[in-house]
């Protein structure tokens, strides 16, 4: 008898500001592995700290918590926390990449988020306004540079790190949460520009890709995310890339050509995705949940458990230390700025 759930492949999101009942049994599910925080489940640090305990407790065995909070449009949470400026303005201030990682990772951690899905890899390529200033750079050089910066600032707080979107999202004008984008470059074209911010960040030790739903159809007929030429020959043998590979939003319009949502999710999973996100539907996280066969994975579930946060301070301790404090001075004096 499993006396303890181990990691599970699933991640969902929950409703507001804290949980329901049901809830609470969907988030014990044996396939449960994490849960996704928007901003309508944060109202300040005291609040959402009670519902990270509430999700914790309600699953027998380990659970991640996860955010978007990238900076600029991309912060789910706002009130108390630190506006971050988007990755775009980090060029004309480079000195600041690391301490905006930092910064962004110890505040997360101290009401016990275990990872931001940061920092974004793709190149800004002036067409996509799913990316735009989401993006460090077009040049590839100021990217690497900017978002391994970042990732280190994430690092000495405790947290890992996901580049996404592999292998380069920047260059298409549709936007996967509404349409399937294409991709028509070749192989060779990516190889040189959108996936060495990639490649460089797998050689310094990247713990975590989130794939993007885009087909590259000169290259492969499936979005990424649901490619074994994507995930398994590209990312896992030709980069070496060993740690976590987190599906795109399962409910996304990008993820629609692998038919209903159980489908959606084995295919992700055949492909070589370790985590599957659902979110923003109830009804198709159950599905998935309860259609996904309940199968132990102990290499998956070694990755997953490294993207467990190491928090150092709690809310009040983090507020009071001198390295938060001068942190945050700077990032708030940029960002007048910079508005």
């Amino acid at each position: 008898m499993i006396t303890e759930y181990p990691i599970g492949p699933v991640m969902l999101d929950v409703a507001g500001l804290a949980l329901t009942a049901h809830e609470q049994e969907v988030i014990n599910h044996p396939n449960t592995g994490a849960v996704i925080l928007f901003a309508r489940n944060y109202r300040d640090p005291d609040q959402v700290t009670r519902l990270i305990k509430e999700i914790r407790k309600a699953r027998n065995g380990q659970i991640l918590i996860a955010v978007d909070q990238e900076g600029g449009r991309v912060q789910r949470f706002q009130n108390g926390f630190t506006r971050l400026p988007p990755a775009c303005c980090y060029a004309d201030a480079p000195e600041l990449a690391e301490i905006s990682g930092w910064l962004m990772a110890a505040e997360l951690l101290a009401v016990d988020v275990d990872f931001s899905f940061a920092p974004v890899l793709d190149l800004d390529c002036d067409n996509s306004p799913a990316i735009g200033s989401r993006s460090f750079s077009i040049d590839h050089r100021v990217a690497t540079a900017l978002a391994s910066a970042f990732r280190k600032g994430m690092n000495k707080a405790g947290m890992a790190a996901t580049g996404k979107h592999y292998p380069g999202h920047g260059a298409v004008s549709v936007d996967s949460h509404h349409e399937t984008p294409f991709d028509a470059r070749d192989l060779e074209t990516l190889r040189a520009n959108d996936l060495l911010p990639f490649k460089a960040l797998i050689d310094e030790g990247l713990e975590a890709v989130m794939p993007a739903h885009v087909v590259y159809n000169n290259i492969d007929p499936n979005p990424a995310g649901f490619s074994p030429f994507w995930i398994q020959h590209i990312l896992r043998q030709e980069l070496g890339f060993k740690g976590v590979v987190f599906s795109d939003d399962l409910n996304m319009e990008g993820a629609g050509f692998a038919g209903d949502y159980p489908e959606r999710a084995r295919q992700a999973q055949d492909a070589g995705c370790d985590m599957l996100l659902i979110c923003n539907n109830p009804s198709a996280a159950e599905k998935i949940l309860d259609e996904l066969p309940l199968l132990r994975n102990p290499k998956r579930e070694e990755r997953l458990i490294k993207m467990k946060g190491k928090p150092a301070m709690n809310w009040g301790q983090l507020q009071d230390s001198p390295k938060w404090q001068e942190s945050a001075r700077l990032i708030n004096e940029f960002m007048a700025t910079y508005a």
